[in-house]
């Protein structure tokens, strides 16, 4: 006998990976209809959460979840956590970011009054080696950060905070310390 798998298992399973969200695209390649999609969320069963994105409530919620949220409410593929939020998910320095740093690729747009309050979108084009996984949000790689923060503005102590731990601890390689040492260096030429 065939088993039976409904709309709701089908998010469930993908929400499961991401922290409980699903994106509409996500839905469908999972079979799931929208007006399934509509259907659940009407009846409690999704949180509808922002414009083509939803929770599934039995997921329990994380702490990750607002940085994964972030990354999934953009709905772009190449969408990473990063600069100040990514220092702060890997825990080498000190920040502690009022907005949740988001990049999307260089061509990407996105109405400013659609962007929620709390959030800071970057547009630049990374390369894959430079994104990550960290609790399974892609995440720019801890040397991205730093020079995305270098080139923002971040305080220089914190950037020496963070280069320090992220030597010790072998997040970063030794040439990409060295690298970043002179960016560093040369903010202030």
């Amino acid at each position: 006998m065939r088993e039976v798998v409904s709309d709701l298992d089908r998010l469930r399973e993908v929400a499961l990976d991401q922290h409980g969200f699903v994106r509409t695209s996500q839905a469908l390649d999972a079979e799931v209809s929208e007006a399934s999609l509509g259907m659940l969320a009407r009846r409690g069963r999704l949180e509808r959460v922002a414009r083509g994105l939803y929770r599934v409530p039995q997921v329990p919620a994380t702490r990750f979840d607002p940085y994964m949220k972030a990354v999934l409410w953009t709905g772009f593929p190449e969408a990473c956590l990063s600069h100040d939020s990514a220092l702060d998910a890997w825990e080498i320095s000190d920040i502690n970011p009022d907005l949740v740093h988001v990049t999307v690729g260089s061509g990407r747009r996105i109405r400013r009054r659609a962007a929620p309050a709390g959030y800071a979108i970057h547009r630049q084009d990374l390369a894959p080696e430079q994104v990550t996984w960290w609790e399974s949000i892609p995440t720019a790689t801890p040397a991205t950060a730093i020079a995305q923060c270098l080139e923002t503005g971040v305080p220089t102590y914190l950037i020496r905070q963070a280069l320090e731990r992220a030597g010790r601890t072998g997040l970063v390689r030794a040439p990409d310390l060295e690298r970043l040492t002179r960016l560093m260096g040369d903010r202030y030429a």
